[in-house]
């Protein structure tokens, strides 16, 4: 369609017309397999078992809380709108559908701005991985500004050259770190085996169910545990016209992946829990810190402990480049609505990907990955980076809780009843997490600083969005 700003809005069968044709110039790279190591990918952070292992014994408990409040709820959601719906940009095309397109275009702009603060500190995760796994030596890279935003710009640069190939080149990159992480997990998982004599204070029990107490501090925490941990399902659909039968695959996928996530995230964590006290636990890097503990004098065995932290690099670099993948389509498909320049549109001749978003995307990540470390400490700079981007993305997850319950009609589907209390639980886990997103969950200079920082950033973001979207309406 070619449709004037001044014409008639299009009909949802109209716009999903436009939205099938434009999706079928992709190569279709995706397949089940692809998808489910993609899920584990993206699902499973590394630093999440570190802020669950806060918990202590009750994070087993938590966990199972976050799974069944927010998890399933999610699961369900996204494979009852993916088959209704299966679009490339996925929930930006659900949203815009169900809704009108200044959701859409709020939605879509929230979550790019979240993959863009995530990206900005990889540089922060990867070094510090580096930093564990060559040792006591390299405890300065975990520091250093300079070393930082070196790797940094080497990861952002690999990033671009890899999106431009597309999919058939990053559907590799994101198997082997898939295959790679969940071999890492195993290594963790199976550390209490080689070094249980090293487990300190509280010791491994790793099915201890320990009734939670709901205190404050713990709350914010479970709250990251599901809306930090347990998301991404979504994520996976914006590459939906580059998959083969995304209407089955994609949910699928989640089926199958769902079990491995949650006992890594449960069995991982017990082992953190093990090894390191709740108030020495290394919140960007929990998994290198407890392996090079626990590997660390084992002799040869030990080897095995730094291969596994470089697979946490791997699986990083893996990840960084999934956001990339999303974060390039976003404007992508902004374009063909014209809510964004055509230019971000403009597809590689021989690749068939959006190599101007490609392009605007790496150079946006590197800023923000210095800016983000300007007067603050590690700790600090990632737990802004993270606070933050989990706003903008809970403020997607609440258009995405909200379509099942208020945006079916405009669909002509009806939703049944489980499907609409699936998702006012997650609905009301989204709003819990939001509330403790402005409160750190370690020690930082300035508490008030701090959350002004995060509520300033979220606001900034959000009417930059707007004024983009009226300029272009406007025009």
């Amino acid at each position: 369609m070619n449709t004037e700003y001044n014409d008639p809005p299009p009909t949802v069968a109209e716009a999903e017309h436009d939205v099938e044709a434009r999706s079928a110039v992709f190569k279709k790279e995706l397949g089940l397999f692809d998808l489910v190591l993609t899920q584990v990918v993206f699902v499973v952070g590394t630093f999440w078992v570190g802020w669950a292992a806060k918990l202590g014994h009750e994070q087993s408990m938590f966990w199972i809380l976050a799974i069944a409040t927010f998890y399933v709820p999610l699961a369900v959601a996204v494979i009852f709108l993916n088959r209704l719906m299966p679009y490339e940009g996925g929930l930006y095309q659900w949203s815009k559908l169900a809704f009108n397109d200044f959701v859409a275009f709020m939605v879509g702009w929230n979550l790019w701005v979240f993959a863009i603060s995530i990206m900005a500190g990889m540089g922060l995760v990867v070094s510090t991985n580096f930093s564990y796994a060559i040792g006591p030596s390299a405890a300065w890279i975990r520091d250093s500004h300079w070393m930082i935003i070196l790797i940094s710009f080497i990861l952002v640069t690999a990033m671009v050259i890899a999106a431009t190939r597309g999919l058939a080149l990053g559907k590799w990159v994101h198997n082997v770190g898939g295959v790679v992480h969940m071999i890492t997990f195993a290594a963790l998982i199976l550390l209490p085996v080689f070094a249980l004599s090293r487990a300190m204070g509280a010791g491994y029990q790793p099915f201890t169910l320990q009734f939670p107490t709901f205190t404050e501090y713990n709350i914010n925490v479970a709250s990251k545990l599901a809306l930090g941990a347990l998301t991404g399902f979504e994520y996976i659909a914006i590459a939906a016209g580059e998959t083969r039968s995304p209407a089955r695959n994609i949910g699928r996928s989640v089926v199958i992946s769902a079990p491995i996530i949650a006992a890594m995230f449960i069995l991982g964590t017990s082992t953190v829990v093990a090894f390191i006290p709740r108030d020495r636990v290394d919140v960007i890097g929990p998994i290198p810190q407890v392996l090079s503990m626990g590997f660390g004098s084992l002799g040869w065995v030990g080897v095995i402990g730094s291969i596994a932290i470089l697979g946490i690099a791997v699986r990083t670099i893996a990840l960084m480049s999934l956001y990339f993948v999303g974060n390039t389509r976003l404007p992508m498909v902004a374009g063909w609505d014209r809510l964004l320049p055509a230019w971000f549109s403009r597809l590689h001749p021989r690749y068939k990907t959006p190599i101007n978003s490609i392009l605007f995307v790496g150079a946006v990540t590197l800023v923000l990955g210095m800016l983000s470390l300007t007067g603050v400490r590690a700790h600090e700079a990632f737990q802004l980076i993270d606070n933050a981007g989990g706003i903008f993305y809970a403020l997607t997850y609440l258009v995405l809780f909200a379509i099942p319950m208020f945006g079916m009609k405009a669909l002509g589907v009806r939703a049944p009843w489980w499907l609409k209390i699936a998702s006012a639980s997650g609905f009301i886990v989204t709003l819990i997490y939001i509330r403790f997103a402005i409160a750190p969950i370690t020690e930082v200079q300035d508490l008030r600083s701090f959350a002004l920082k995060i509520v300033a950033t979220v606001l900034i973001a959000n009417a930059v969005g707007l004024g983009i979207y009226v300029l272009r309406k406007r025009k």
